[in-house]
């Protein structure tokens, strides 16, 4: 038995034909995916940034840059960020630079 009434042959269908709230629904993990994509690539931005510095393999730029995220409580896509600006200004806050630097200094 269908406890889903969108599921149900003839449920109910707006004007436009789409099933009441299947709009919104979409529109959320429209959002939820583009948010997703925007994060992927700052991350692959933060390890190349990683590769040029560190010396790294892209491989071992994501342990240090995933590492960095786990030691200092910091989401992953912000430490990413962190690194992706720290590559553009020369400018890192202290405690990732000092997680970073720790990290990078022990992968060689």
């Amino acid at each position: 038995m269908h406890s889903d009434p969108q599921m149900l042959p003839g449920a109910a269908q707006e004007p436009d034909g789409h099933l009441p709230g299947e709009v919104e629904e979409l529109e959320v993990k429209v959002a939820q995916l583009q948010q997703a994509v925007d994060s992927h690539a700052v991350v692959d931005q933060a390890i190349g940034v990683l590769v040029a510095v560190g010396r790294l393999t892209p491989d071992k730029a994501w342990d240090v840059l995933r590492e960095t995220s786990m030691g200092t409580n910091i989401k992953l896509r912000h430490v990413a960020e962190m690194v992706v600006t720290w590559g553009v200004t020369g400018e890192l806050v202290a405690d990732i630079r000092e997680e970073l630097t720790r990290r990078l200094n022990g992968t060689r």
